[in-house]
């Protein structure tokens, strides 16, 4: 049996960058991928708290180095994934995280440069992003590429419109990307998380009226924890996960199928 064949979760010998990754969901899956062998890249916009969750898995015995960038300014999206390829040589997971949503509140009072934030930050950054690194994997044999969405995508919202479409767009992003990319072995997939307790999310779940009628309607019965999504992207980073491109996962104690 090969390796993978015996340990289809390991991610050994993986280098993955992630962005966002300095808190929440993006930490998670940058401690979940490093605990399982991978060396990961921390990025978000701040170089200190990057630099202390890269410490931090180094203490823990992982490999990670610390590269800041705002997802919003190509030359540094540029940036990061050439010094990625610096430090490592190759990229075999993209974790794409980082998300912004500036406006909350019906679409009759999104001004026109909140829109352009959350779809350049949401939606072109992963676009720059499978263009700087999927042909690299696809020249090396193979690789994986992970969309960060969101429940919103799949439904209305009166609050947080904008932010939704931008997370419908990235399902069919990563819908696209799997059928142009998986002749060369490249999978790419969507997580689609409900409620985490994330501070991106805390309009949401501190407002208790939202949050209680919220609970009513999940089978769980709970609010999701970052640490829940990091081992779904570790799965789809992983050889167990060889066989599924193109999919969204929706990961949300159940709250779209009641």
């Amino acid at each position: 049996m090969t390796d993978a064949q015996t340990h289809p979760f390991r991610l050994d010998g993986q280098v993955a960058v992630v962005t966002g990754s300095s808190k929440g969901i993006g930490r998670s899956i940058a401690e979940t991928m490093a605990a399982l062998g991978a060396s990961v890249v921390i990025s978000s916009r701040k170089k200190e708290p990057c630099e202390a969750v890269a410490a931090a898995i180094r203490d823990a015995g992982g490999e990670a180095v610390a590269i800041p960038c705002n997802v919003s300014r190509k030359p540094e999206v540029q940036g990061l994934i050439a010094r990625t390829l610096e430090q490592f040589g190759r990229i075999d997971t993209m974790v794409a995280n980082a998300a912004v949503n500036p406006h909350y509140g019906p679409l009759t009072t999104l001004e026109d440069s909140h829109f352009d934030k959350i779809m350049e930050a949401n939606v072109k950054a992963n676009v720059w992003f499978a263009n700087l690194v999927l042909p690299g994997m696809a020249e090396r044999g193979g690789g994986t590429m992970i969309l960060i969405s969101s429940i919103g995508g799949l439904y209305g919202s009166g609050e947080i419109g904008a932010y939704c479409v931008s997370k419908a767009a990235d399902m069919s992003l990563a819908r696209n990307l799997a059928v142009e990319w998986g002749p060369r072995n490249v999978r790419v997939n969507c997580i689609a998380p409900g409620l985490i307790k994330t501070d991106m999310a805390r309009a949401l779940w501190e407002d208790r009226v939202h949050f209680e009628k919220r609970m009513e309607r999940t089978p769980l019965r709970r609010i999701g924890r970052p640490d829940e999504i990091g081992p779904v992207a570790a799965f789809l980073a992983s050889p167990a996960a060889s066989y599924i491109t193109g999919q969204t996962i929706v990961a949300d104690g159940g709250v779209t199928i009641a």
